[in-house]
Parts: structure tokens; C-alpha cells; sequence
């Protein structure tokens, strides 16, 4: 004898377990640490083209909930609404030509507000904005070559950004050069050249735009302009070698006066550093001789 199954409890235990696990895997998105971001959309910080990413992101991302929403109920209306008994069978439905019209034109209207809305949007995030009153201009001699738009009004800042193993290392164009930390000045553009001296790398700092990729026989080249002072720190966000996880990045962001002190004291200290190389290998020499 079979034994008797109370469908209508069946029903509610699927559900439940469905709602369940929706809000499991919603809680692991949100607790994942550094890959949650800002929760469960990409962090931005003083840039505006970090903050257009944002903004995107999360109006894709509301009209993808609206439609999970509205599959989902239907589906789980449809699982309650239409069960079977065993009074009798459930009623079979075959053909609707409004519903078929809609669920195919539906998905078209979505996905041609995105699209066109990511064409009105990608331009502001791709090109270079203009350089605030206060920034400071750019220097000439330099190392970078930016093969993108320059800023408009032709104040802007080039650095040339070249990852290894496990660091990478800035070039400014009056000479300066650091590592780890890239000192640039508020409201200014900066432009950067990004390149790799020998395997792939990626560099990203989350909160000033997207990641962008260090690859070898390839330059690539972003953005930004923070409109305050900070620090923000990155990772390298391609897997480079067992150090990997140590291959940080920060960029901090001071005011024009500071920047151009900290240029001055960086050319000091290379200068110093090659009048004393210089020194070093005179004194080898004369005692080779």
C-alpha cells in the first residue's frame, strides 16, 4: 500500500527550503569580506568615474532583482496555485499568445535600457575628465606615453605604472619615482600608463575605478581624479606568483603644496642617491687600478 503524501505540506516545505537558501547565499554575498565590497555592489570613493561605475552597477543590479523577483513568484505562485490533488488532475494550459508576446518582449526592453544606458554612461567613465582649478599642471619630460584622450583644457598628471614581482614601481614626468605608494594631488587627472616587466599583473584600488590589467608585450591606461585627500589602498587583482597576496598597492591623495614637496624631496633623494653611486664606482675604479 502506498503511504498517502499531504501534497499541499510538500509544497510548503520546498518553498521554505527555496527562501532558505536565497537568504543563505544573499547572507555568504554580504559577509565575503573584501569581495563584498560595499556589501554587494563595487566600492567607490572621491572619483567620478568610480562613482558612475557604482551607480551602473547598481541599477543593473535592481532590475535583475525585480526580474528574479518576478520569475520567482510566479514560480512559486504557480507551484501552490496549480499543485495537484488527489481530488483531480491540475488543468492543462497549452498556448497563450499574450503571455508568450511578453515574456519575449520583455526581456528585449530591459536589456535595450541597459545597453543603452551603459552608451550614455561609458564616456564619462572612459575619458578623462578636466583637471580642478586648484591642480597641478603637467610637467614636461615625461615618462608615460598615454595614447588616450589627454584631459580636457590639457592640465593632467601622467605616471607610467609598471608591476613585478611583487611590487609596483611609479614613474612621474619630472623624474620622481616611487614604490608601493603613489602620491598624486587632489582634483587633478591622473593619467596612468600601465605596464608589466614580466608576467601579468592587475592593478586596482578599488574605491578610485576599476581593476586594469598589467600584461606582458601590452600597455594599457586609465584615470582618475580624487576630489579629497586620502588613502586607499589596493591589491594586485591578477594571481602573479606564490607572493602574490603581498603585491599591495595605495595611492594617497594630498593637497597641490604637499605633492609638489614630496616631488622636490623625491628628486633630492634620487639625486643624492646617484651623486653617491657615482662616487662609488670612482672609488672602485681607483682601486681596481
Amino acid at each position: 500500500m502506498r503511504p498517502r503524501i499531504n501534497s499541499a505540506a510538500t509544497v510548503r516545505t520546498v518553498t521554505m527550503l527555496g527562501f532558505a537558501s536565497a537568504l543563505a547565499c544573499l547572507a555568504l554575498l554580504a559577509l565575503a569580506g573584501v569581495a563584498g565590497a560595499d556589501a554587494i555592489t563595487p566600492e567607490s570613493g572621491p572619483t567620478q568615474n568610480a562613482k558612475d561605475t557604482d551607480t551602473l552597477f547598481k541599477i543593473v543590479l535592481v532590475a535583475a532583482l525585480v526580474v528574479i523577483g518576478l520569475v520567482w513568484g510566479l514560480l512559486f505562485y504557480s507551484l501552490v496555485r496549480y499543485r495537484g490533488s488527489r481530488e483531480g488532475s491540475a488543468s492543462q494550459i497549452r498556448g497563450n499568445t499574450a503571455l508568450e508576446l511578453g515574456w519575449t518582449i520583455a526581456p528585449i526592453v530591459v536589456v535595450t535600457a541597459i545597453i543603452l544606458l551603459s552608451v550614455v554612461m561609458l564616456p564619462d567613465i572612459k575619458n578623462p575628465a578636466a583637471s580642478g582649478p586648484s591642480s597641478v599642471a603637467q610637467a614636461k619630460g615625461q615618462f608615460a606615453s598615454i595614447d588616450q584622450p589627454a584631459p580636457p583644457k590639457g592640465k593632467g598628471l601622467s605616471i607610467k605604472v609598471s608591476g613585478q614581482q611583487y611590487l609596483w614601481r611609479y614613474q612621474y614626468p619630472n623624474g620622481a619615482v616611487a614604490f608601493h605608494d603613489m602620491v598624486v594631488p587632489k582634483d587633478t587627472t591622473v593619467l596612468l600608463d600601465i605596464e608589466t616587466t614580466d608576467v601579468a599583473h592587475s592593478w586596482w584600488i578599488p574605491k578610485l575605478g576599476g581593476k586594469f590589467d598589467a600584461l606582458p608585450g601590452l600597455n594599457n591606461e586609465t584615470w582618475f581624479k580624487a576630489t579629497e585627500t586620502g588613502t586607499f589602498d589596493g591589491q594586485c587583482a591578477e594571481l602573479c606568483g606564490s607572493n602574490h597576496a603581498v603585491m599591495t598597492a595605495r595611492v594617497i591623495v594630498v593637497e597641490p603644496a604637499q605633492y609638489t614637496q614630496w616631488v622636490a624631496q623625491q628628486k633630492t633623494e634620487i639625486d643624492e642617491a646617484r651623486t653617491q653611486q657615482q662616487k662609488q664606482s670612482k672609488q672602485f675604479a681607483k682601486e681596481d687600478v
